[in-house]
């Protein structure tokens, strides 16, 4: 008789709290917003290259993270990650020029979410077949619990400390934390003596999927260029909320705890579509999911651009972070269903450059635009139509994925 709980749920929970340690404290930045801006004396548009740079790192560095991965083990990268993201929220609150910020909270977090997202990520792959979309949305729902909580505990933080002394606090926190946790990941449900969805080795192949492309064959292939090209445009407008709702909000009269609050409406939604969107994906389709998740993110961002009031606002953040959860949810499924899982670390990495571009470009472009015309109606609209265009090339990618 097997073990009473499949390890596989235990690699599934360290992911989440590599998720809500790296993720929740990086989307604490709309936060410390303006603060920086006053102590620095910074525009809104250099402040959002803090962000803008750190993400860029963590979702391109996977390009790296995610073959070593495959190579070496998820576990040492993902406590590394968690080690270099703690240093780097600490570094950046006795930064004393915003240039020591984009260097201690840019590379510190970059680096350090780059080194432990994708192949937390890709380890959960591993263990699971049937329930692939459920558990790798229940992984990545760490991501909106984490901007769930930590937003609201950060600007608690800064009342009661101030921003330097609440940027050192959430290092030390998630340094402890997420280095604990990331000891539980394992890379291989076979070193453990059982197959994906806790199948007995002795049942031979009964569940496994072990197989699959290349990274070398898979990144040529069309598939692989057209869901490049959908993330690629769609990330130009997802993390605009990530950095500039607190801004949008504060500029339109509410309080600041309140504006707090909205981007922990992003997270509940972004929970609600990961927990429960990435189990329905697995019943309807998930390629079929995937444009769905993005003509989503297009119509919540449409709502923001009309939206002024706390309660339109919260709506909004509701609506985006639903769509938002399950699009990161399905990302790993979609892209383990389409390539196997050989090398699915190694796939996930090189997909994720796309996500970096359009994260070091979208916010900092949709700042500086503010900058420019003292409103943010043009980069919100620009944001949904980014994903229009997305779900248009998800279709099309949806009808390569066809046989036949």
């Amino acid at each position: 008789m097997g073990p009473r709980l499949f390890y596989g749920w235990i690699v599934v929970a360290a992911a989440f709290a590599v998720c809500f340690v790296g993720f929740g404290c990086a989307y604490t930045f709309s936060a410390f917003v303006p603060a920086l801006q006053h102590d620095f004396q910074a525009s809104r548009g250099s402040v959002s290259i803090v962000f803008s740079l750190a993400g860029f790192l963590y979702f391109s560095l996977g390009v790296v993270s995610g073959p070593l991965a495959d190579r070496w083990g998820a576990q040492r990268l993902a406590m590394l990650g968690m080690l270099l993201v703690g240093a780097g929220l600490a570094l950046a609150g006795v930064a004393h020029s915003l240039a020591t910020v984009y260097a201690a909270y840019g590379l510190g977090v970059g680096l350090g979410i780059g080194c432990a997202y994708v192949p937390a990520l890709g380890a959960v792959q591993r263990w699971f077949v049937k329930r692939r979309g459920f558990a790798s949305g229940l992984a990545v729902s760490g991501i909106g619990v984490g901007t769930l909580v930590m937003p609201p505990l950060a600007t608690a933080l800064i009342d009661a400390l101030g921003w330097r002394t609440a940027y050192v606090a959430l290092g030390c926190g998630a340094a402890v934390v997420g280095i604990g946790m990331a000891r539980f990941i394992a890379n291989d449900p076979a070193d453990r003596g059982t197959l994906p969805d806790g199948a007995s080795m002795a049942a031979g192949t009964m569940a496994g999927d072990g197989g699959g492309m290349p990274l070398r064959d898979a990144v040529r292939s069309r598939q692989f260029a057209l869901l490049y090209a959908a993330c690629l445009v769609c990330s130009f407008g997802v993390f605009v909320p990530f950095v500039h709702l607190v801004p949008y909000a504060l500029d339109h009269g509410i309080g600041r705890k309140d504006a707090a609050y909205l981007l922990g409406a992003i997270g509940v939604g972004s929970t609600l579509g990961r927990f429960f969107l990435g189990g329905l994906a697995d019943r309807i389709g998930r390629q079929a999911f995937l444009l769905a998740m993005f003509g989503g993110m297009a119509a919540a961002l449409a709502i923001w651009a009309a939206a002024t009031g706390f309660l339109a606002l919260a709506a909004f953040a509701l609506l985006f972070g639903l769509f938002y959860g399950g699009w990161v949810a399905i990302m790993p499924p979609v892209v383990t269903d389409l390539f196997g899982s050989r090398q699915v670390g190694s796939i996930i990495g090189v997909l994720y450059t796309s996500v970096a571009v359009g994260t070091l470009v979208g916010p900092t472009a949709a700042g500086y635009l503010f900058d420019a015309s003292r409103s943010y109606t043009v980069p919100i609209l620009a944001s949904a139509a980014f994903n229009v265009v997305a779900a248009g090339i998800a279709a099309l990618a949806g009808r390569q994925a066809r046989p036949g």
